[in-house]
């Protein structure tokens, strides 16, 4: 369980003249102050409220617990709402409106947040929190369902990015995912259209057991019948049940523990830059995934009126 307490480093306080406008890190410690603040309209902008979940789970940038680099200069307030605006609309980053800070800056934010599993923290350390506001007595699952969604791919989806999936007739990537019994994002891989989901599924099953040990069964299609369910058991330990559609009713059927998938997919393609698959790497397409699921659990929170402890 990730520990969502946020300590400062013990350091006065600089002058606030130009961030009282702001409590983010960036304003407080960094040079973000020296800049004024955008006014927020958009629909993806955090509100107050949202503002105030994130603030209390956000990570310690490695500047502030001295690992070395510069203090930001640009509100971690207004980085998150462009990012959010960006996965949300699925505009280009060279056409971010131009209130938002120039879209490098942004752009090397969200970059430097991947490569430092900074939004890995920030994800988990969120979902927690929605668990425990569910009325979860464990912030860690003991129970998930996997399935997969192909996707289009874009132009810039070339050599081994791209795949066909013959079944569904998409010419792009997969796209494979875990989900607790909430729906909420455990693991994301994303791989060529072509793999089958039980070759795909040794991997997905792979990193959700080695990030949460306490899951002992997984639910999924008949797509990951077969040799998975026998390699799960014993080399993981891991019970994979496989829910079957019954034959004897016609039309839509909700199976059961499926549709909780499914329904995280809709959420998903919600985001218009998660409809397709526009990213040169695997990576990027995942982290975006993240993205997609914070303002999710960002916007859930803050309905509930549920502060998350300091």
């Amino acid at each position: 369980m990730l520990n969502a307490t946020v300590v400062l480093p013990d350091r006065p306080l600089p002058d606030l003249r130009f961030a009282a406008e702001c409590d983010c890190l960036a304003h407080l410690y960094g040079n973000a102050g020296d800049r004024p603040m955008r006014v927020r309209f958009y629909a993806t902008d955090l509100t107050d409220e949202e503002w105030q979940v994130v603030r209390q789970v956000m990570p310690l940038p490695g500047w502030l617990l001295g690992r070395g680099g510069n203090p930001e200069g640009f509100c971690h307030r207004e980085m998150l709402d462009a990012v959010r605006y960006f996965v949300d609309n699925g505009n280009k980053w060279r056409a971010m409106p131009a209130d938002f800070p120039p879209w490098q800056a942004v752009y090397a934010f969200q970059r430097r947040w991947q490569t430092d599993e900074l939004l890995d923290v920030l994800h988990d350390r969120l979902r927690e929190q929605v668990r425990m506001v569910e009325g979860r007595d464990d912030p860690e699952p003991t129970a998930a369902i996997i399935d997969s969604q192909s996707l289009r791919g874009a132009s810039t989806l070339v050599g081994d990015r791209r795949g066909y999936d013959a079944g569904k007739q998409v010419s792009g990537a997969k796209r494979h995912i875990a989900v607790d019994c909430l729906g909420l994002l455990l693991v994301v891989m994303v791989t060529a259209a072509d793999l089958q989901d039980r070759d795909a599924g040794v991997n997905l099953v792979e990193r959700m057991r080695a990030l949460f040990a306490k899951v002992r069964l997984v639910w999924a299609d008949s797509g990951y019948a077969g040799a998975l369910v026998d390699w799960a058991l014993h080399k993981l330990a891991l019970n994979i049940e496989v829910t079957r559609r019954t034959d004897d009713k016609a039309g839509f059927v909700v199976v059961p523990r499926r549709w909780i998938v499914e329904r995280t997919f809709a959420w998903l393609v919600n985001c218009r830059r998660l409809v397709r698959d526009y990213e040169r790497t695997a990576a990027a397409h995942e982290s975006y995934v993240k993205w997609a699921m914070i303002t999710l659990m960002t916007r859930r929170l803050s309905a509930t009126g549920v502060m998350p402890p300091r």
